[in-house]
């Protein structure tokens, strides 16, 4: 069934010891689960495997306590107590045939120690580098502490080759990594044999490697990760990561190629198409007999097979497309390519370990519930007791909703008031940089498009009467929520003094097509997530010159946890808007604002021809209530639900959650005061 075009990404391949059923290479990443939910994160994995990934990677995995990253919740492999747990993960990862990986990690310079306590240590000494600017220094490593790192190292590898992984990646890219930090001249100001010239500060991967191999006897396999590019004068740049590659070219049985920081390497689609990271490593392979794997958010199997047949890469790597799409290479093989749920870009799963809960996925809303919830992302549960549904709204709510209902066998109803199904998403995927947005309502249209057992209606904008006249035993309302016209969200509580005088606008208006064209306009982004600043640049694209307000010390602020908040900053200020950081409209008059700072309240005026409120959203509920209003006339209905944004506006990936979420426990018995969903307990010490 598989297109021949895709046959290259089937063949298997050897890396060092071990042999990959396939091209498909899961990279490690990172998923909010570490050593608090080990029983989540092997689910996880397992899934995974059943979709097909030739190699499947941990996330980070911390190899001792004198360098750890609290509050980040990583993997702990500390002593041979972690063990157990990681052989299970190993175990599901091999589940189907695919190689297990494990990624060991000394964090060095980024490694603040608040929980163990310990003196943090790194190549050089200095502040800790870390997203927090946590206030506390490293000590430089001497001889006698390098030759415990090595040990501790071989350790791990003892450790993870016991728990019975196959491969090994040894950690140095994203800036977070040892192995970065000894190659990097910003980072290794040493003058002794560990330090200088490149071969000096390569010394301790070669060393690491071959003791990683002696340990082993050279049954696993060793994959080096490290960043393509390192910004700064100083930087492990890309030409001399050729150079070390040129020198060291059989050193690993692989190597892990990813852009230079987080940021860099992981960036929203708003910023970084696919295969963003190709000029930074084209070419590589010919340095190297080994084969070589890098990223680039690749959901294309056209442009895997050409990243393959050009010489760029050997193997496809994938975190964030394998999170969207655990059985990408499942479905490819299968010759079902039009079933991929395409990874949108929007980096929600790494805000899940930005913010140290559970990570989500916009598109797969099972993800990381494959355990707590016992959800699949592909196989569904039969259905209960009851036969129909009527869905009121087509947003994402709705449309996830609609599938899973469908797919558990349910007489689904999908009733859209407008002209065409996304709800919020199809208007948000005509603004500058989120196209992507759109696979969210593309993949579920597209699948619930030849389901017998779901009926779609557009423009129908239903009624309590025509609720009630529907004869479903279950109403689901989906139908969205409405942005503010006024300041009302986090700082101001109740709504300002305005002129009525003053044209107020807001998002809804933007991307109906409304608002001004030309003349100056104020945001006032009291949101602090993307649509003020996509909304800047929309705005500028017309024409108007734009001051963007906003009560936080920078724009965008809870964007820190979708790597996106510097990027957004720069481009704002490259394309002319004005920042008024720390400020926030006290009063809105006919011909301006009037800003207080709100640190001082000190007031200064700002004047406008127009104003845009990105606050916060009120929910469409309207239809909800008066349906509860009626329930004496219900007749054969059992339960009405207001769901997604409806009922708690939230982002893109709250609400296909919710939708999910209803359709996982329609017909389900009440669980009273019961979690709705597992955890794990740590188990207690003896005293």
């Amino acid at each position: 069934m598989r297109d021949p075009r895709y046959d290259i990404l089937f063949q298997p391949l050897q890396i060092g010891p071990k042999l990959a059923p396939n091209r498909f290479y899961q990279v490690p990443h990172c998923n909010g689960g570490g050593y608090r939910d080990p029983s989540a994160v092997v689910e996880m994995r397992r899934t995974k495997a059943e979709g097909g990934w030739g190699v499947i990677f941990t996330e980070q995995t911390e190899i001792h306590p004198t360098s750890e990253i609290t509050p980040f919740i990583e993997q702990h492999l500390w002593d041979d107590r972690d063990i157990p747990a990681l052989a299970r993960m190993a175990e599901a990862m091999k589940s189907h045939g695919g190689l297990a990986g494990i990624q060991l990690a000394y964090s060095g310079i980024n490694g603040p120690n608040l929980y163990s306590r310990e003196v943090p240590l790194a190549v050089s000494g200095g502040p800790i580098l870390t997203f927090t600017s946590d206030p506390v220094q490293a000590r430089t490593l001497d001889r006698a502490d390098i030759r415990d790192l090595r040990r501790w190292f071989r350790n791990a590898v003892r450790r993870s080759h016991q728990a019975g992984f196959d491969l090994v990646c040894l950690y140095g890219a994203h800036g977070f990594g040892i192995f970065q930090h000894f190659l990097s001249r910003a980072t290794n100001l040493r003058t002794d044999e560990y330090g200088g010239s490149l071969e000096n500060r390569a010394r301790f991967v070669r060393e690491v490697v071959e003791e990683a191999r002696e340990e082993t006897k050279g049954e696993m396999a060793i994959s080096l990760r490290l960043s393509l590019h390192e910004a700064g004068k100083l930087g492990f740049s890309n030409a001399e990561v050729r150079d070390f590659i040129q020198m060291h070219g059989d050193l690993p049985d692989i190597w892990d190629l990813a852009h230079g920081t987080w940021e860099q390497c992981s960036g929203t689609s708003r910023f970084k198409p696919e295969a963003a990271q190709e000029e930074l490593v084209r070419g590589i392979k010919a340095l190297t007999s080994k084969p070589v794997v890098g990223v680039g958010r690749f959901t294309s199997p056209d442009e895997m097979v050409r990243q393959i047949r050009t010489g760029v890469l050997d193997f496809i790597g994938a975190a964030r497309p394998s999170i969207a799409d655990p059985f990408l290479p499942l479905k490819i093989d299968q010759g079902r390519v039009e079933d991929i749920r395409e990874c949108i870009g929007c980096n929600i799963c790494v805000s899940g370990d930005m913010t140290h809960g559970i990570s989500r996925c916009t598109q797969n809303t099972a993800f990381m519930e494959e355990w707590r919830k016992g959800w699949h992302p592909e196989r569904a549960r039969a259905k209960g007791r009851s036969d129909t549904v009527l869905i009121v709204g087509g947003g994402p709510t709705g449309l996830e909703a609609a599938l899973a209902l469908g797919k558990r066998g349910y007489q689904v109803t999908l009733a859209e008031a407008a002209r065409s199904l996304g709800g919020r998403v199809t208007a948000e995927r005509g603004l500058p940089g989120l196209s992507a947005w759109g696979r969210v309502a593309d993949y579920r249209t597209g699948q619930i498009a030849p389901m017998a057992n779901v009926e779609t209606y557009l423009d129908s904008r239903l009624t309590v009467e025509d609720v009630l006249a529907m004869g479903a035993e279950h109403v689901a309302i989906a139908t969205g929520a409405t942005w503010r016209r006024d300041a009302v969200a986090r700082l101001h509580l109740a709504p300002i003094p305005t002129d009525p005088a003053m044209p107020i606008w807001t998002p809804d208006d933007l991307m109906a097509g409304g608002g001004p064209v030309g003349g100056r306009v104020v945001i006032y982004d009291d949101d602090h997530f993307y649509m003020g600043s996509v909304l800047a640049e929309l705005l500028v694209q017309r024409g108007c010159a734009v001051d963007l307000v906003c009560p936080a010390a920078k724009v965008a602020e809870w964007t820190e946890n979708t790597l996106e908040q510097a990027t957004i900053q720069r481009r704002m200020l490259e394309i002319g808007v004005m920042l008024h950081c720390s400020k926030a409209p006290e009063a809105i008059e006919a011909g301006g604002v009037t800003l207080g700072c709100t640190w001082t309240g000190r007031e200064t005026f700002l004047p406008c021809d127009t104003v845009l409120m990105v606050t916060s959203r009120t929910p469409n509920d309207a239809l909800y209530h008066a349906i509860m209003a009626r329930q004496a006339d219900w007749g054969g209905i059992q339960t009405v639900k207001l769901i997604g944004d409806a009922a708690a506006p939230g982002p893109i990936a709250w609400a296909t959650y919710a939708g999910r979420r209803y359709a996982e426990e329609l017909d389900e018995p009440d669980r009273g005061d019961a979690l709705s969903f597992r955890r794990e307990i740590a188990e207690l010490a003896a005293i």
